[in-house]
């Protein structure tokens, strides 16, 4: 039974790889349309930064990053598929920080789960602690690994996202459009 259900794994999962290879290119050249193509309508993403995000929220968060974004590069590698819906990949992103100028090389662990060639469930895993080091200077260096910055770090990139998502929908909204 094994051998007739292999051809449908093995396709399964190079599609898979596929779409994973599309999501980092994409984000390579800073195209979130592209990435959030390859997400599932109900995409359910996660990382230390800005913690659990759904849907819309996710798609925002990439398209404000890449439209943010200065100095920025990004490689990816080692994507593993651990079965037919499942796979990890790493990658390194190289930045500037825009509220400090501060570079940083954060390197991420991503899990990411998979079904009909899209991307269902996305989680990136990363210390904070370091990040902050970098991003923040010399408080994040002493204080980065303590609960209460990391809650700040959480509050600040949340409230990022949350004014950027009110900025698009009142330049998106139809009043604005009769305005224009």
């Amino acid at each position: 039974n094994l051998l007739i259900l292999l051809p449908a794994i093995i396709y399964f999962m190079q599609t898979n790889a596929d779409v994973i290879t599309k999501f980092y290119t994409a984000f390579q050249k800073l195209d979130y349309q592209t990435m959030n193509s390859c997400y599932s309508e109900d995409i359910v993403f996660n990382d230390p930064a800005f913690g659990l995000l759904r849907g819309d929220e996710a798609r925002c968060m990439w398209e404000m990053l890449c439209k943010n974004a200065k100095d920025f590069s990004l490689s990816f590698s080692n994507i593993q598929l651990l079965d037919e819906e499942y796979a990890t990949c790493n990658w390194v992103a190289t930045y500037t920080f825009s509220k400090t100028g501060r570079k940083v090389v954060n390197h991420i662990k991503a899990f990411m789960r998979l079904k009909d060639g899209k991307i269902t469930e996305h989680s990136d895993g990363f210390k904070l602690s370091k990040w902050a080091a970098q991003a923040l200077g010399w408080k994040g260096e002493l204080f980065g690994w303590m609960g209460w910055m990391k809650r700040k770090i959480q509050k600040n990139a949340r409230k990022n996202l949350v004014a950027y998502i009110e900025r698009k929908s009142t330049v998106d909204s139809p009043q604005s459009m009769e305005r224009g």
